[in-house]
């Protein structure tokens, strides 16, 4: 028998030395190909991240640019152009050492006067401390209301000919149901302690005492718009009785108006202006579990607050 042979015994341990190594030889080689593919995986991982946090800003900006901030949406502290992330952005793109010049890259219909004067005092505050450093509002589609309230605060502003800018006024808007509740058979049942908690409640009638009083302080707002419109414009500003009464207008006949005082785009400013090409985007990005409690704030405040002011 085979078995019984002493070759053939050499020769199966033979087979099995060889077939061993060959096993191991192959888990080491699986082993090395795993960590080389993890290796890469990590990597690519670290530059998407790398690059969509912004941590390469900070090599950018060591270098002389143009500083970018881009004010895009409704303005509003639960929507996506806030006072806590435009002062956060102008904070950094001022007190970068490279900076040369800020654009405000403006497309907004408008929103909450409260964050757009907050923004509009921190452009202001930041202008006085780097006096060297301009800041020029660049209109793409729409600069209305809290927009423009916002592009006041630069030393210049450069629309699109056919931009849309103005819009100065205040607004608060809401429903009546009372006469739905009429037709259906609805009874409002409300009580309050205080005369006035029932302001403006869309299932009751219109109190024109309340109504005279909302009126009141929606001009005392408008009056505060337009007194900082009048001091960012200055005697570049053409007033005439329409200016302040909510209409817009194109980019060409904003520039006519005093509202705006060139045609240029944000390029045209970087390279034409501030001659400076490289730019550095400085708008803080919102991460997505910073939106969700916004979001989640908003909805409760809600619940609470029916009406809301807006510069639209």
């Amino acid at each position: 028998m085979s078995d019984n042979h002493p070759n053939g015994s050499n020769w199966e341990r033979d087979t099995l030395h060889q077939l061993a190594l060959a096993t191991v030889k192959e888990q080491r080689r699986a082993r090395q190909w795993g960590i080389f593919f993890k290796s890469v995986g990590f990597t690519y991982l670290f530059i998407v991240l790398f690059y969509a946090l912004g941590w390469n800003e900070g090599s950018s900006a060591s270098v002389e640019h143009t500083a970018l901030i881009d004010i895009s949406g409704v303005i509003g502290s639960d929507d996506a152009v806030n006072a806590d992330s435009v002062v956060s952005s102008l904070q950094s793109a001022f007190d970068s050492k490279g900076t040369k010049g800020i654009i405000l890259r403006i497309n907004s219909p408008g929103g909450s006067p409260v964050q757009a004067g907050i923004i509009n005092d921190e452009i202001k505050r930041q202008r006085k401390l780097h006096p060297n450093i301009p800041v020029y509002a660049v209109v793409q589609d729409i600069c209305a209301s809290g927009g423009y309230y916002i592009a006041v605060a630069a030393d210049k502003i450069y629309v699109d000919k056919a931009s849309i800018v103005g819009s100065i006024g205040v607004l608060m808007d809401g429903f009546g149901f009372t006469g739905v509740m009429d037709k259906v058979g609805v009874e409002r049942r409300l009580m309050t302690a205080g005369s006035n908690k029932a302001m403006l409640d869309p299932f009751s009638p219109v109190n024109p005492k309340h109504k005279e009083f909302a009126q009141q302080m929606l001009d005392q707002i408008h009056a505060q718009f337009i007194a900082v419109v009048r001091e960012g414009r200055g005697k570049r500003l053409k007033e005439t009785e329409e200016t302040f009464s909510g209409l817009f207008w194109s980019g060409e006949a904003s520039v006519e108006m005093g509202l705006a005082d060139a045609l240029g785009s944000a390029d045209y400013v970087a390279r034409e202006v501030i001659k400076q090409e490289n730019v550095v985007d400085f708008t803080a990005k919102e991460g997505l579990a910073d939106r969700f409690a916004k979001r989640l704030g908003a909805s409760v405040s809600a619940s609470f607050l029916g009406k809301k002011l807006n510069l639209e």
